[in-house]
């Protein structure tokens, strides 16, 4: 599983030797043999839990505790505990979605985001290949999930030669300083880089450097966060959601899901009449894919961001998987649809007060999205829909608001009485 194909032209390359085809678009692995002989893997008597449950189909060998013959050993750190994330329904929601609500708890991921898949297959694979760095390039949560889960193999600064890859992030040269202290606590090598941050994707790429970046949409990326959609299919089975939602920023969690449903109907584990449909969701502000959908292009373009969003984590002007995305929602009878900053924090206030869930704001578009597309005729009440919660939302919390009110300790009991009227 170590070669890579385009999903436009069919071409193939070796990787880690390139990570674009020459026709321009994002390569990923070619699973099609591994995936023509999956099945879901036996619950009982597996060491294998979350990410690695479905380790026929990634790129990487592990090994469990004891075992160094069949490969890295994934359980040694934080990304063992990738994966695995909650799938549950939100009844009190479904009146106002529209639908029979699903939500996936990604947050619950080890450093709270769905990340973590794809930073810890990277890891893993940075081991086994005994690349001296793992990088990425991010102010958030991927710089963050990196720099956490190359810790977790490599022991952090203190390690031994062959231990593992340690992490570079490179970041804006405005990061604030409380993303810079989340990201250093694991003691990555930080660069911050003043210029093109959106041209920095590209040139780590091809970089000559004994670094593997593993970005927002490269290959191991993806093969890590297609579980997130192969875990959503595995609860489900035999059945299948009717769609899943998610927030699209690069495309690469978009195409990682799209992906994973190719892989399940290659298996014969979905047929193509099961295939839930991908909806995805940008804020209005900064919505290229939206627009492309809308305006039936072919391809995704750049556009000029003119206004901020509350969703700043998904604003992305030039998704360099965007046409990808593009063509995993029209594949599946999806759309991609945008939404306004107001009905983002309506969502997001939702899910906190009628479902418990605190998401960052760029979560929140994927219940925004599923009221749209309810109200247009796309979702039916009775359809069942998975909607994807990225990241947690407690690192953006802030003293905001009216305090409550202040109550003497002698007039406690009096007031409990009271909550009885």
């Amino acid at each position: 599983m170590k070669n890579l194909v385009c999903y436009r032209c069919g071409a193939s390359a070796a990787f880690p030797d390139r990570k674009r085809c020459e026709c321009g678009e994002p390569l990923w692995f070619d699973t099609e043999r591994p995936a023509a002989d999956f099945s879901w893997p036996d619950s009982t008597g597996s060491d294998s839990t979350g990410v690695w449950r479905y380790d026929d189909l990634l790129p990487v060998e592990i090994s469990g505790p004891g075992d160094s013959s069949a490969g890295v050993t994934a359980t040694a750190g934080v990304g063992a505990a990738a994966g695995a994330t909650p799938l549950v329904r939100a009844e009190p929601l479904d009146d106002s979605a529209g639908c029979r609500l699903w939500l996936k708890d990604e947050s619950e991921n080890p450093t709270g985001s769905f990340k973590d898949r794809g930073s810890a297959v990277g890891a893993v694979w940075s081991a086994e290949a005994d690349r001296e760095w793992i990088g990425t390039v991010s102010h958030g949560n991927m710089a963050i999930s990196v720099a956490a889960n190359a810790a977790g193999i490599a022991g952090g600064s203190g390690r031994e030669e062959g231990d593992g890859p340690a992490a570079l992030v490179l970041v804006p040269d405005d990061i604030s300083d409380e993303r810079l202290a989340a990201i250093a606590q694991y003691d990555p090598a930080v660069l911050r880089i003043s210029g093109d941050y959106g041209d920095l994707y590209y040139r780590t790429l091809s970089a000559d450097a004994p670094v593997e970046f593993v970005n927002s949409d490269t290959p191991l990326r993806v093969a890590g966060q297609k579980t997130t959609a192969l875990e959503i299919c595995d609860e489900f089975a035999p059945n299948a959601p009717d769609a899943i939602v998610l927030p699209v920023s690069s495309g690469g969690h978009a195409s990682a899901t799209w992906k994973a449903l190719r892989e399940l109907r290659t298996a014969g584990l979905l047929a193509e009449s099961d295939l839930p449909r991908l909806y995805f969701v940008q804020a209005s502000a900064c919505d290229p894919i939206a627009e492309a959908y809308r305006e039936d292009a072919d391809e995704v373009t750049a556009i000029e961001q003119t206004e901020s969003t509350a969703a700043y984590s998904i604003a992305n002007a030039d998704p360099p998987s965007g046409t990808r995305a593009l063509t995993a929602a029209r594949d599946t009878g999806g759309a991609v649809i945008s939404v306004p900053d107001d009905e983002i924090l309506d969502a997001k206030a939702d899910l906190a007060r009628k479902a418990g869930f605190c998401v960052e704001p760029a979560s929140a578009t994927t219940l925004a999205g599923i009221r749209r597309l309810s109200e247009r005729g796309a979702l039916d009440a009775d359809d069942e829909v998975v909607a994807v919660l990225t990241g947690t939302g407690f690192r953006e919390l802030d003293a905001g608001g009216e305090k409550p009110e202040a109550v003497a300790l002698a007039d406690l009991p009096e007031r409990l009485r009271a909550l009885a009227g």
